[in-house]
Formats: structure tokens, sequence, C-alpha cells
């Protein structure tokens, strides 16, 4: 099944413009909306699911190509392997992370990251604690939100170093992935959040953010 081609023989450029555009144009778009892009990988996917091992070169053939949605295609690929991925993939999981790097391939990426992370938490150590001291601020930002479906099991020694190294800063980015983690991880502990945004020299942006359910 070649998913590449089917995707190109199903663009829509009347809906690639508005797509490129609500990404301040940082990417050509086919035009493919989040439902027909699922629609059209989903055969694709139930067959690569049972993938023995990942197809590195699957994923990288896809960002190398320019438009968005072969970047989309990768990252849901990878999530049906999921439980594939050991720390010997995290250089390239890096690679993936600062390559055509925005908000949205990021994020989903860290979702990836996540589950791999609780799955072998030296990674914290050996990995996160490098990303956190990343001069990429997309690195920094995963160090921040990685645990976000945590709950209880959130490491907050980890999360409060993360913050509070990348807390310096007037990067929207990094400010706003700080606020986020805090509001999540206020949904298991109130008190601890409370503490931390009191105790803390935060950002409007990123208490604002964390202060949301307290």
């Amino acid at each position: 099944m070649d998913i590449i081609q089917i995707f190109y023989d199903n663009k829509n450029e009347e809906q690639a413009v508005p797509m490129a555009k609500y990404m301040k144009n940082h990417f050509p778009f086919l035009g493919l909306k989040t439902p027909e892009r699922r629609a059209l990988a989903k055969e694709f996917f139930r067959e690569r699911k049972k993938d023995k091992e990942i197809d590195w070169d699957f994923i990288f053939k896809c960002y190398e190509l320019p438009e968005r949605e072969f970047q989309y295609l990768a990252i849901g690929y990878m999530a049906k392997v999921v439980d594939l991925f050991t720390p010997e993939d995290m250089d390239k999981i890096e690679k993936l992370i600062t390559t055509k790097s925005w908000w949205d391939s990021v994020d989903s990426i860290n979702s990836i990251v996540g589950y791999i992370a609780m799955k072998y938490p030296d990674l914290k150590e050996t990995t996160l604690s490098k990303w956190m001291e990343s001069d990429n601020i997309w690195l920094n930002r995963i160090s921040i939100i990685f645990q976000l479906k945590y709950k209880e099991k959130t490491d907050t020694k980890f999360l409060e170093k993360a913050i509070l190294t990348n807390a310096n800063t007037n990067e929207f980015f990094i400010n706003k992935a700080i606020g986020w983690a805090l509001r999540e991880y206020s949904k298991t502990n109130k008190e601890w959040v409370r503490n931390f945004i009191e105790n803390n020299q935060l950002s409007k942006l990123s208490v604002r953010e964390g202060s949301k359910y307290i």
C-alpha cells in the first residue's frame, strides 16, 4: 500500500491554503483535514501495527517530504508501534523533534516520549535531563510536559527542576508548557501546584495557565 501516493492523490488545494495559514505558513499542506487523513491512513495503520521493528526509513522519508501531513503520518505510525521503542531510539526521536519543529508535531511526539519514559524511567536522567538543558526550545518543552498523563506517578522533583531550569525566559512555548504541566498536575495534587506557584518566580502566562483549576 503506497500511502504516500494515496495522500497525494487526495490533495485538496483549496483546503491547503487556510491550513498552511493556521500554521503561520511554516509548512505547505496537501489540504487533508484530520478526519480525511485518518480515514485514508486507516488501512495502512492496521497493517503496520503488526510491524515487529520500527520502520525508521519510512519515518524519515515522511519527514523529508515537504507537506505537513506526511510528518503527521510519520508520528501517527510511531503511535501505532509505540511498544517497539527502546532507549536506543531516543537519538532518532530527538532528530524528529528538532526537524521541521512546531507545536503540532512536537506535542504529538511528546505523547510518545511520555509513554517510552514511563516504560524506561532511566531516560529521565540519560535523555530528558539533557533535553531540559538544551539550547533547543522544543526539547526544553518536552522535558517539561512529557509527564502530562502521569497523574500520581509524576516525578515532582524532575518536574520542578525542568520548570525552574527553563522559567527565566520570554519564550511563549516554554512559558505555556510550564503552565500546561502545572495545570495538568493540579488535577492530581492542587496543594503541590499551589505551593510551587507561590514559592517560585514564574511568568504571568505560566501562573495564569497553572492556576486554572486551583
